[in-house]
């Protein structure tokens, strides 16, 4: 499966997240949903998210030029490669999960909901991670 078909099919064709991309851990954008941008800034920012839990929790992160505020990190189930930034603006947020090479992006938008989105990125983060992705 290509990495666009997992933006199309994964995430955006659930109907649980408004937007979706798929980055590089070492930089590039792999795939996205059409109507969404990431600037070079905003992806070394995403990726920094995970490295860096204290600057974040501070100031928060951006996608798509809209700024959502700091939730939480965590690791996701048994696998440490697998984790989690969870994002709020308003009704509306954003979720990251960081595998071993990749990092999923989704935004939501009210009725759509953190909890929908967050099973639908990990569910598929936890897939790639077990394909060392």
């Amino acid at each position: 499966m290509s990495w666009q078909a997992y933006v199309d099919s994964n995430l955006v064709g659930t109907g649980r997240v408004t937007q979706a991309a798929i980055l590089g851990k070492a930089g590039g954008i792999w795939a996205k949903s059409s109507g969404i941008t990431i600037s070079p800034e905003e992806q070394k920012a995403i990726t920094a998210a995970f490295t860096n839990k204290a600057a974040v929790q501070a100031s928060g992160f951006r996608v798509a030029n809209q700024k959502y505020f700091f939730l939480s990190s965590d690791t996701y189930g048994d696998d440490p490669n697998l984790i989690v930034v969870q994002g709020k603006k308003q009704a509306d947020g954003a979720v990251l999960a960081q595998t071993k090479q990749a990092i999923l992006v989704v935004t939501y938008v009210f009725p759509q909901t953190a909890q929908d989105a967050g099973l639908i990125v990990t569910g598929l983060g936890s897939y790639l991670a077990g394909l060392s992705y």
